[in-house]
């Protein structure tokens, strides 16, 4: 992608509509959603735990059969203003698979909520998590991904104690250029929110981190990933760089959701790394 600064308005919206770039993203999307509500529904967890005060402030839990097998803590997307853990719970069949537990935390959405509250509230949740968990079965270390949004957001909260590792999915590591996009009118983004919740100007955080994008991607969200891995290794930030073959930005997720998955795999590479 060009550099952002140079680009207009309507360049700048193009180049982070997901939707728009991949033809069948409704499909994707609604059939995720239906399998989500079938393997939501199969009785397993143990769904709208509270871990704040919110609507949305809710925790889904799927724990293992060892309380101490580790956890995957998943932050859904949707441009921190749509989606939400219930259509992306069936992404738990994978780490399942490998006796894990998966943690699906809900948030307030804007514009209700500013990308300040947002990582708050992700930071309270990893809090209860740590705090709570093992009374629900979760003992484990805790390992942290997202997808889009909650690719951002999971580089923004990787340094919290409770968490050993981290693979962003897909994510958004500058804010910048979404300031002056349709994005940008629910989430009305200051100056200083952009600055202080972008990951490519913040200091990287030193522990196991997988960067993973699809590559068929949208090139803004492609070089995001590619940047803050750059960034990471120049800082000797230890973790790989995870071009998914083929993928695009909602399909990747099928490679979390199957147990033999690239992603999969990666998460458990990460989890004996840290």
């Amino acid at each position: 992608m060009n550099d952002w600064r140079t680009m207009s308005r309507e360049q700048r919206g193009l180049a982070y509509n997901n939707s728009a770039a991949v033809a069948d993203a409704a499909a994707i999307l609604a059939a995720r959603a239906q399998a989500s509500e079938a393997f939501r529904s199969g009785g397993r967890g143990r769904l709208d735990v509270a871990y704040g005060p919110g609507e949305r402030q809710r925790f889904d839990l799927f724990a293992a059969a060892v309380p101490g097998a580790p956890c995957l803590v998943f932050i859904h997307g949707g441009y921190w203003q749509m989606g939400g853990r219930e259509v992306v719970s069936v992404l738990a069949e994978g780490p399942l698979a490998h006796g894990w537990s998966v943690a699906f935390p809900g948030y307030t959405l804007a514009p209700e909520a500013s990308v300040t509250q947002i990582v708050a509230e992700i930071h309270a949740a990893l809090d209860w998590l740590a705090t709570h968990g093992p009374a629900h079965g979760i003992a484990g270390k805790l390992l942290l991904s997202g997808h889009s949004a909650g690719g951002h957001l999971t580089a923004m909260v990787a340094s919290h104690p409770a968490v050993v590792a981290a693979m962003p999915i897909s994510g958004v590591f500058e804010l910048g250029p979404i300031r002056d996009t349709p994005l940008n009118e629910r989430l009305s983004l200051t100056d200083a929110e952009i600055a202080a919740f972008s990951p490519l100007r913040l200091p990287a955080v030193d522990r196991p981190m997988a960067i993973a994008y699809g590559t068929a991607e949208l090139a803004a969200l492609a070089n995001d990933s590619r940047a803050l891995h750059a960034r990471r290794s120049a800082a000797h930030a230890p973790g790989p760089l995870l071009p998914v073959p083929r993928a695009n930005h909602f399909d990747i997720l099928d490679e979390l959701r199957r147990p033999e998955g690239m992603l999969m795999r990666a998460l458990l590479e990460l989890a004996r790394a840290g």
